[in-house]
């Protein structure tokens, strides 16, 4: 399990491709390491992945499988890329962000930077059928990065955007600040809210049946969704 506050930022040393997969070797901050051993976790922009080598005091090696190199922005690292990085939890650690699982659901685009005085917002596109699982006030991690989403919009066919405000001190400690409109960034999406839509769906489908059709169309004349009726309550923002 990890917590979602990056611990630092690491950077491509090499990669090489194999049979069904490709290794990387992470060249980690002074100190990142202290106690690293092969078999350890740390999520790499939010993917976790195993340390297969140890390379030196600040350095790690680790194979991906081509499933994952496909699903994650993973994909398209190459030497000098730089990337969020945190160590797996220790039991009894303090979830400083919330908990996440390495376990990327999807990948999304980069659609608008914005540079208000000592902020940075980024608005981030979302595929069908995400964003059911994405509310204002909610909780997300983008890279790795667990984030309060400050505002979110659906739109017909499943899709949508949200925006996430990145304080100064965020942008120092992770990669945002270098990202350009159009990158790919990869979101793990909060379980609960998961659970909790997923379940209000199920309870929905089994009442309505055959109904649900011309429900969701009378909502839709309406401006309103399924999807927004089974709105979770969701936790206050932490100002990230």
């Amino acid at each position: 399990m990890f917590t979602g506050i990056v611990q630092g930022i690491a950077v491509v040393q090499a990669l090489e491709d194999r049979p069904g997969l490709r290794s990387f070797r992470l060249g980690f901050a002074p100190g990142f390491c202290t106690g690293l051993a092969i078999g350890a976790s740390v999520a790499v922009d939010g993917v976790c992945l195993t340390v297969t080598a140890l390379a030196g005091a600040d350095a790690a090696d680790f194979d991906v499988m081509q499933q994952s190199l496909a699903l994650t922005t993973l994909g398209e690292l190459a030497a000098g890329s730089r990337v969020n990085v945190e160590r797996a939890a220790r039991d009894g650690a303090e979830i400083g962000g919330h908990p996440l699982s390495g376990h990327v659901d999807f990948k999304a685009t980069l659609a608008e930077v914005r540079r208000p005085e000592n902020n940075q917002v980024l608005r981030i596109a979302v595929p069908a059928p995400w964003m059911r699982y994405v509310f204002a006030k909610g909780y997300i991690a983008v890279n790795g990065a667990s984030l309060t989403v400050a505002e979110a919009a659906r739109e017909p066919g499943g899709g949508g955007w949200f925006e996430v405000w990145l304080i100064p001190e965020t942008l120092r400690a992770t990669t945002f600040g270098s990202k350009a409109e159009g990158a790919a960034l990869n979101i793990e999406i909060e379980r609960s809210t998961q659970v909790f839509v997923d379940t209000v769906r199920d309870a929905i489908d089994e009442r309505l049946g055959p109904l649900r059709p011309a429900l969701e169309a009378l909502l839709r004349q309406q401006g309103l969704s399924l999807d927004e009726m089974a709105r979770p309550a969701i936790a206050p923002p932490r100002g990230d």
